[in-house]
């Protein structure tokens, strides 16, 4: 699983015109999965994110999570994540999960974010959306349950 993490001051995602998910401050996450994923890297990366201390302190330092801070998250599912282009001009999208498994796990990590008390909104699985953000930073992380870079 792999996730693109970006703090933000606000996010938005619309799909057919219609607002599906808005947050102020916290993160906007970018979400892919990939075959052999499973709960276990659901599990790890749920840790990661809440607890990734990327927010500054009293003193400027980026010392606090998104618990502390009390942040949001934009969740938006992301295929093309696993899109391989290193051969060709036109990725190769074998490594991204098929979509029900996809989303069985793109859900599961959304659940186990709310039991941590987080505000989550989202996209629509499978969906054509705009998604709107305001780097705040700017700060981009990627996250992987799995060692592959």
């Amino acid at each position: 699983m792999r996730i693109v993490v970006q703090r933000v001051s606000r996010g938005q995602v619309t799909v057919d015109g219609q607002v599906t998910g808005s947050i102020g401050r916290g993160f906007v996450l970018l979400v892919g999965v990939t075959h052999d994923d499973t709960m276990a890297d659901v599990e790890y990366l749920v840790d990661k994110v809440v607890n990734l201390r990327v927010f500054e302190d009293e003193a400027g330092k980026m010392n606090l999570s998104l618990l502390d801070i009390g942040g949001a998250l934009l969740s938006v599912s992301q295929f093309t994540l696993y899109g391989d282009c290193r051969k060709g001009r036109r990725p190769n999208f074998m490594e991204a999960a098929k979509p029900d498994d996809a989303n069985q796990l793109y859900e599961a990590l959304n659940d186990k974010l709310r039991q941590h008390g987080v505000q989550v909104e989202t996209g629509v699985f499978g969906a054509m959306m705009d998604v709107e953000l305001v780097n705040d930073g700017p700060v981009t992380l990627l996250l992987e349950s799995k060692r592959t870079l």
